[in-house]
C-alpha cells in the first residue's frame, strides 16, 4: 500500500504486516509518519491549527516527537465536527455507541478507510486470528449494520466478520419496526447459538459482553451446556455500558464461558477501541491489550500530561498517524489505564489495562483549558 507525498512514511508503516514488530526502526518510522500526519492536518484543518497554537505549538517546519504534539481531549468530538477533507471526500461517517448524551461523530475518507482495513487485518493476523479459507458462523452482539451503518461498533464488528470466510452471520441486536428502535431478542439469540453448536464449523461471538452473559443465564437456567469447535473465538468489545449491574471481572467471565460454551479461556479476547481513535487494541492469549506499531499509548498525569511510570495509573493518551480525514492523531481519553511491559506471550512492545473512567471536572489541565478557549 505504498503512498506518495505527503505520506511516504505513513505508507511504509502500514505496509508492515507484523503488527507487533517493535524495533528502533519501526519506532523511528512511526515518528516520521506522525510528523507527516501533523503537517497534513495543520494545513487542512484551521481549528486544529488554532488549537495547537493555543497549546504553544507554532513552528510546523520542525520535526517533533509524537509525545510533543498536544493532544485533543476526546470529548471535543462531541462538541465539534473537525475535518481535514472536504465533504465530497467523506466515505463514511461514524458515531460512538455511548449510552446517553451527545455522541462523538467522526469521518473517514477513502485513504483512512483503506488504511484501517489493512491495520485491522495485520493486528488480528499477528495474533493468529485470521484464516480466510476457514468458514465460520458469526453471532454478533451488536447492531445490525444494515440499519446502524453509522454506529462505530457496528462498523468494527462488520470488519471482524471479514477475518475469515463465513457461513452465517447473525446480528442479535436487530431493528424493530414496531418500536422504531433496536431490540435484543434473548430467546432467539440463545436458540441460534444452540444451532451453531450443532454445526461442524467454529463460531465467533462478537460484541458487547453483557448480552453474552444474559445468553449464558438463559442456557444455564435450562441446564444446557454447549460444545464448540476448539477453533472458536469470542471477541468482546464496547464494555458493559447500560448493563453495569451485570459487570464481572475478566477471569470470572472466562470461567463461566468455558463452563457453558466449552470455548477455551485463551480464545476469549477482549478488544478496546474508540471511534475517535480507530485503532483496535486486542487481548493476546494471556489477556493483555497489545499496542501495535501503528499507534502509541501512554498513561499521563491529568494535570500536567506528563507520563507516569509503567505500572502506575494515569489518563490513557493515544497516538496514531493513520487518520487523514480528521485530526485525532494525538488523543487524550477519559479512561484511566496502566501501561505494562514484558507480556508473557513474548510479543514485544507495551500493553495496557483499563482500570476505570476518570472524572475530568476536577482536572482542569492544559489540554482541557486549551479546548475551552476554542468554544
Amino acid at each position: 500500500m505504498a503512498e506518495g507525498k505527503p505520506f511516504e512514511n505513513c505508507g511504509k508503516l502500514f505496509d508492515i504486516t507484523r503488527a507487533f514488530d517493535h524495533t528502533p526502526q519501526t519506532e523511528e518510522l512511526f515518528n516520521k509518519a506522525m510528523n507527516e500526519a501533523l503537517r497534513w492536518h495543520v494545513s487542512k484543518c484551521p481549528e486544529f491549527k488554532s488549537f495547537l497554537n493555543l497549546s504553544g505549538l507554532i513552528d510546523f517546519k520542525s520535526d517533533y516527537l509524537p509525545e510533543q504534539i498536544p493532544p485533543l481531549l476526546v470529548t471535543v468530538f462531541k462538541e465539534f465536527k473537525l475535518a481535514s477533507v472536504p465533504d465530497k471526500q467523506v466515505k463514511l461517517e461514524l458515531t460512538s455507541s455511548g449510552t446517553g448524551g451527545r455522541k462523538s461523530s467522526i469521518i473517514l475518507d477513502a485513504r483512512s478507510y483503506k488504511r484501517i482495513l489493512k491495520i485491522v487485518e495485520n493486528i488480528f493476523s499477528s495474533l493468529g486470528m485470521v484464516n480466510h479459507s476457514q468458514k465460520v458462523n458469526y453471532l454478533c452482539f451488536t447492531y445490525d449494520p444494515k440499519y446502524a451503518k453509522s454506529v462505530g461498533t457496528a462498523f468494527s464488528d462488520k470488519l471482524l466478520t471479514d477475518l475469515t470466510a463465513h457461513r452465517t452471520v447473525f446480528y442479535a441486536i436487530k431493528w424493530n419496526k414496531k418500536l422504531n428502535d433496536f431490540s435484543f431478542d434473548l430467546e432467539a439469540t440463545a436458540k441460534k447459538l444452540i444451532d451453531f453448536s450443532q454445526r461442524p464449523e467454529p463460531v465467533r461471538i462478537l460484541g458487547f459482553p453483557a448480552y453474552l452473559w444474559q445468553v449464558c443465564d438463559w442456557l444455564e437456567k435450562r441446564g444446557i451446556n454447549l460444545n464448540f469447535n476448539r477453533d472458536s473465538f469470542i471477541i468482546t468489545g464496547g464494555g458493559w455500558k447500560m448493563h453495569k449491574n451485570l459487570e464481572v471481572t475478566k477471569d470470572v467471565f472466562k470461567k463461566r464461558i468455558n463452563k457453558i460454551l466449552n470455548i477455551p479461556g485463551e480464545n476469549l479476547r477482549d478488544l478496546f477501541g474508540m471511534v475517535e481513535h480507530g485503532i483496535p487494541y486486542v487481548d493476546c492469549e494471556h489477556g493483555r491489550l497489545h499496542v501495535p506499531i501503528y499507534s502509541r499509548a501512554m498513561a499521563v498525569d491529568p494535570e500536567t500530561l506528563q507520563p507516569v511510570k509503567d505500572g502506575e495509573e494515569g489518563l490513557l493518551y493515544l497516538m496514531t498517524p493513520y487518520l487523514s480525514s480528521y485530526p485525532s492523531i494525538s488523543l487524550l481519553t477519559t479512561d484511566k489505564a496502566v501501561i505494562e511491559d514484558n507480556c508473557p506471550c513474548k510479543r514485544p512492545g507495551k500493553t495496557f489495562r483499563i482500570v476505570g473512567r476518570a472524572g475530568l471536572a476536577k482536572h482542569k489541565g492544559c489540554a482541557i483549558n486549551a479546548l475551552d478557549l476554542l468554544k
